[in-house]
């Protein structure tokens, strides 16, 4: 006869450690790979990029802004001409870098600091923070909105540029690969100083007020709509503070003949320097981000 079975004798039932290799994850744990938060900032990024070309405004104000202030200036300054003697050039070459700048502030800067600002104001994020919705990959997606909108009005601003004005293209590969890592390093650094800067305004209301205004004085000051080289030297040295005037910089640098560069501020590009001011601010911007960032305002 066998022995019965007591609750002496039963061998206890340990669950498998979940940290060893191999085991099954517990019911209802939830999973933070980094494939997960991949995953899910790329499924966030197509609903921003969808959410952005649905918004009129942001059309208007960010996305077209720059074609239409090229055609305008264009337009205006018809009969005069940029640059030094005996290269001078028609407008609309002359400004295509400097609005190819300023469609990276806008797309980063300027959209997710108001977007997520916005998002804020309506309990959007306080909404977010009750789903499994990781951080990281709320931020992936709003990097990749400013990714893939940056880069169709970057093309866009070419081709209309080419087409419509005539403007002549680089032919040099060395020239467009400066444009890729100068345009790379430049729209992500915009996208996370846009997220850091949505913890300024105090509302969603207010956002456009408070944001709005900073990425007009940039654009001003930074050689955008005014020549950089004739503005006061003071201004030129507070500009050399903020991205926007080395992005600009490394963006006349592929579309600007070389006898421009003795234009510039330090008689040259300056590459090295575009990079490293960049650099500086997307690591400064990732750490007020990191630090900054709530889902929702602890005096909201």
């Amino acid at each position: 006869m066998s022995a019965a079975i007591t609750p002496a004798n039963r061998t206890p039932n340990i669950p498998s450690s979940p940290s060893a290799p191999g085991t099954p994850a517990r019911p209802g744990a939830l999973d933070r790979s980094p494939a997960r938060t991949l995953r899910l900032g790329l499924e966030r990024a197509r609903y921003e990029i969808a959410s952005y070309f649905r918004r009129r405004d942001a059309l208007v104000f960010t996305f077209l802004f720059p074609i239409v202030m090229m055609s305008i200036f264009s337009a205006a300054f018809a009969n005069l001409s940029f640059g030094p003697a005996g290269s001078e050039m028609n407008v609309a070459r002359y400004y295509l870098p400097a609005m190819l700048a300023a469609g990276i502030l806008l797309s980063g800067v300027q959209n997710l600091g108001v977007d997520i600002a916005g998002e804020r104001g309506d309990g959007t994020l306080k909404r977010l923070a009750g789903t499994p919705l990781p951080v990281a990959s709320y931020f992936i997606g709003k990097l990749g909105q400013a990714l893939v909108t940056a880069t169709a009005q970057a093309a866009l601003l070419i081709l209309v540029a080419r087409l419509v004005f005539g403007v002549e293209l680089p032919t040099e590969p060395g020239r467009w690969l400066t444009f890729a890592w100068v345009f790379l390093l430049g729209v992500l650094t915009s996208a996370v100083l846009g997220i850091a800067i949505s913890r300024l305004p105090r509302s969603g209301r207010s956002a456009t007020a408070v944001i709005v205004p900073v990425t007009i004085v940039l654009q001003f000051i930074s050689g955008v709509y005014l020549q950089f080289s004739q503005l006061p030297e003071w201004l030129q040295n507070t500009a050399s503070v903020f991205p926007l005037k080395w992005l600009a910089q490394g963006m006349r640098s592929v579309f600007l003949p070389d006898s421009f560069e003795s234009l510039e501020q330090g008689g040259s590009w300056q590459l090295p320097e575009v990079a490293l001011v960049c650099g500086i601010w997307l690591v400064a911007g990732l750490v007020l981000c990191r630090l900054t960032f709530r889902w929702i305002r602890e005096d909201g």
